[in-house]
Order: C-alpha cells, then structure tokens, then sequence
C-alpha cells in the first residue's frame, strides 16, 4: 500500500486548506485511515482518523470543530478539510493507514503500518 499526500501550503491565520491522501496498491474501504503532523521541533502527534471503514472518527481536541476527515472510496482518497486555521497547526501532515486498529490505539502512530510522505502545512500569523 502506498499513500501520496497533497494539498499543503502556506495561509493566513483564519484561512482554510484542504490536504488528500491518495492510496494505491490497496482498497480504501479495507483501510484504517489517520492523519498526524510533526510541529518544527517537536514529535509527531495525532490529529484525527477514519477507522471501521469510515464509522468511527476520533479527533485531537485542539482540531475538533475545525478540522473534517473524509473518504471518498470510489476515488481511494481521503480529505482533510481545515479551516480556522492557526500558527500552532504549522506542520508537516502526513497520513497513515492500517488494518485493524482498536479504538484503544487509534491516537498511536505505531498502529498503523503505511505512511505518506507528508506535506507542509505554514499558518502566518
């Protein structure tokens, strides 16, 4: 399984930007989905995934009400829709896919066995 992700780029504090994780050599519908970031200088930490074929959605707190995941199976992609966006999501985004993940485990990047390359995200304040 391979992911390409896309869509990152530098916006105003307030903007909107939209990232897509395209998936190949495996079926969307049978994947565990997440998106993590890595902040300059920090560790990489979670920020939202689309588990149990799109039934169950976990978010970091601090994205929640302006962050959206998605899928769009048809097209083996899905989405990240933010907006409200801040200085503190400046990061490298990446996505992440897995078989199997236990809602005990979802906010872990060792639950996940296929990661993208990422792409930068800049928020100027």
């Amino acid at each position: 399984v391979q992911l390409q992700a896309s869509g990152g780029g530098l916006v105003q504090a307030g903007g909107s930007l939209r990232l897509s994780c395209t998936i190949s050599g495996g079926t969307l519908s049978n994947l565990d989905m997440a998106w993590f970031r890595q902040p300059p200088g920090k560790e990489r930490e979670f920020v939202v995934a689309n588990a149990r074929r799109g039934t169950r959605v976990v978010y970091e707190d601090t994205v929640k009400g302006r962050f959206t995941i998605s899928r769009d199976n048809a097209k083996n992609t899905i989405f990240l829709q933010m907006d409200n966006l801040q200085p503190e999501d400046t990061a490298v985004y990446s996505c992440a896919a897995g078989r199997g993940t236990i809602l005990s485990s979802t906010r872990l990047d060792r639950a996940y066995s296929y990661w993208g390359q990422g792409t930068q995200v800049t928020v100027s304040s």
